[in-house]
């Protein structure tokens, strides 16, 4: 089983418009809400693939309690715990004429100790039947910067396995726990650590504990510093729609493949062919598979060079 968590869990929506405008009202197209938060993302693509998952973290209030109704009707295993305050809600309107989208991201509910440590005790009990964490997302308020650290630690001493997806100073205060693999986009690289050099990057966040790192580059597919080599993976061609949830899809890929001990070049061809195909599902936690089987054959991954 792979376990996902997700401390800042949400209502996705998603509105659908012909083209934003400023300043201006507009009429939506398409209006679709489910539970979401990166993690949970990861976990219905991780169900997709025929993985059993399991979604944690924290949830509470109105939203909570609907973001629990969706995961049950969706069928996945939800051991969520529960917050006094409202969960929050994320917005997402997606231009049909640009083909973009733009995400407004509430805060969430600020967490007080008594419910991270109600958090630690299921966490703990899930990591006696998981092959595979992965931690995703932002920290809710009330949540100190070494959060994710402290769960990393305690996977690590059941050793068991850590996907990392989140950025700044809770992505630099992991670090030292070791995490088996982390998955930065370049704009989060840029944010962390001030540059656009993605293997540059990637080499820093090795040699501050990171074993693995892959950096997602948008429609130039993903870089991968391993301890089995490096690699760039990228697409055939560049995908259009909604890319909001792509990098969800891809960590998925890349947990699936760790769970598996499946070589490092086939772990980034499933990660980039269902990153794209990704994009092209209307909401997050969605791809089409027709696409992402096409491109499984279709995705290129050439070695780079990993000296210093």
């Amino acid at each position: 089983m792979i376990t996902t968590v997700t401390l800042n869990a949400a209502m996705d929506v998603t509105y659908t418009v012909d083209r934003v405008a400023p300043g201006a009202s507009h009429r939506v197209a398409d209006v679709r809400r489910r539970a979401g938060g990166k993690g949970i993302n990861v976990a219905r693509v991780l169900a997709a693939l025929g993985r059993p998952a399991v979604v944690t973290g924290l949830a509470g209030g109105p939203v909570g309690a609907a973001v629990r109704r969706d995961l049950a009707e969706s069928g996945l295993r939800d051991d969520l715990v529960e917050t006094a305050g409202n969960s929050r809600q994320s917005i997402t309107v997606v231009e049909r004429e640009r083909d973009d989208a733009t995400v407004l991201l509430e805060p969430g509910p600020r967490v007080t100790d008594a419910e991270w440590d109600a958090f630690t005790t299921v966490y703990r009990r899930l990591l006696d039947e998981s092959r595979v964490v992965v931690l995703s997302g932002s920290l809710p308020p009330g949540l100190h910067e070494d959060a994710f650290a402290q769960l990393v630690a305690a996977a690590h001493e059941r050793h068991v396995p850590v996907v990392l997806d989140t950025s700044g100073a809770a992505l630099l205060k992991a670090l030292p726990a070791g995490p088996a693999l982390v998955k930065p986009n370049a704009d989060e690289l840029r944010e962390t650590l001030g540059t656009d050099d993605a293997a540059a990057g990637a080499r820093t966040l090795l040699r501050a504990g990171a074993q693995a790192v892959v950096v997602s580059l948008g429609a130039d597919g993903m870089l991968a510093l391993t301890p089995d080599g490096g690699w760039h993976a990228r697409p055939p061609y560049r995908v259009k729609g909604n890319p909001t949830g792509a990098g969800d899809a891809a960590v998925a890929a890349l947990a699936a493949g760790l769970a598996g001990h499946t070589p490092w070049p086939d772990r980034l061809r499933h990660a980039v062919a269902v990153s794209a195909a990704a994009v092209r599902a209307p909401i997050a936690g969605a791809f089409d598979a027709p696409m992402y089987h096409e491109l499984l054959a279709l995705v290129e991954v050439a070695p780079l060079d990993t000296r210093p």
